[in-house]
């Protein structure tokens, strides 16, 4: 599965099966999760017991309670950790698809039992739970492209095809409160509008964007 099908496979999953991940694929995890930090700078890391980290009531109702495992977005507190976060988040997202793990992005979880180290100027950020889930998860309801992005004259081909993508990211509360310029041929701002994780969703939305466009894009602006 590449990084393509990752995307059109993977939806949001709340409802998680009693069944812990293998102990090869928790291997493969956490290498993937060492190789991310180093290149993201940052401090991810796999809980393989997610323990009482989605206790609370609203992760209760939504089902986030059975989660078997959660990745906690650790980093050292910068302007643009947030965006970090979800850059390589999703990296680590779409390689637990990858694996036929399911995931869910979840901002709202009880922060003083989740097992993560934070180290003196770092920052929890959010998590994101991780495990076998009941169902695939179901596709989210989409804006049209014309409302996600900005391109002087006709748009070419691969700046359409990073919006499909882009398109597919998941978001808080399915919000989608960003937007791609295409300012010349070439040059690409992403563009957060504010909401809740709104810095977080615009970094997994320029790494949707470059899977989809075939390229690399610098670090999305405020």
């Amino acid at each position: 599965m590449n990084d393509i099908e990752a995307i059109l496979a993977r939806h949001s999953v709340r409802n998680y099966l009693e069944k812990r991940i293998e102990p090869e694929k928790v291997r493969l995890i956490k290498e993937k999760v060492d190789e991310l930090n180093k290149e993201g700078n940052l401090h991810l890391q796999f809980i393989e017991d997610a323990g009482d980290a989605y206790n609370r009531l609203l992760n209760k109702a939504m089902g986030l309670a059975s989660a078997p495992s959660v990745i906690a977005c650790v980093g050292k507190d910068a302007k643009d950790l947030e965006q970090r976060v979800g850059y390589y988040g999703e990296k680590l997202v779409l390689f637990a698809q990858t694996l036929g793990l399911n995931t869910c992005w979840a901002g709202t979880f009880n922060r003083k039992k989740i097992a993560a180290e934070v180290l003196d100027g770092e920052r929890l950020v959010i998590s994101i739970a991780i495990g076998y889930g009941k169902n695939q998860g179901n596709p989210h309801k989409s804006k049209d492209i014309s409302q996600l992005c900005e391109a002087p004259g006709s748009r070419p081909e691969w700046f359409d095809k990073g919006m499909e993508m882009a398109l597919l990211a998941p978001t808080a509360i399915n919000q989608q409160r960003f937007l791609v310029k295409l300012k010349d041929d070439e040059t690409i701002e992403f563009v957060d509008k504010g909401g809740p994780f709104s810095k977080v969703d615009l970094g997994i939305v320029r790494r949707h964007f470059e899977i989809g466009a075939g390229k690399t894009q610098p670090a999305a602006k405020n």
